[in-house]
């Protein structure tokens, strides 16, 4: 390891669908489930949000 290792940029974890999980330590894997979390909670809120939106121009034309 270099001293200088602290500044490169960290590489950003990603998770492909369907990828290999056998290599991943449970910390790597905890770090995964957080981060579809977050997007399966992102997914919803825009999904409600379009709903939302959908239902409002539904009323008007009504």
């Amino acid at each position: 390891m270099s001293l200088f290792d602290d500044d490169l940029p960290k590489k950003k974890t990603v998770h492909e669908i369907g990828s290999d999980l056998s290599l991943l330590s449970v910390d790597e894997l905890s770090a995964r489930i957080a981060l579809l979390t977050e997007e399966i909670a992102r997914l919803e809120a825009e999904r409600a949000r379009k709903s939302a939106s959908r239902s409002a121009a539904e009323k008007l034309f009504r």
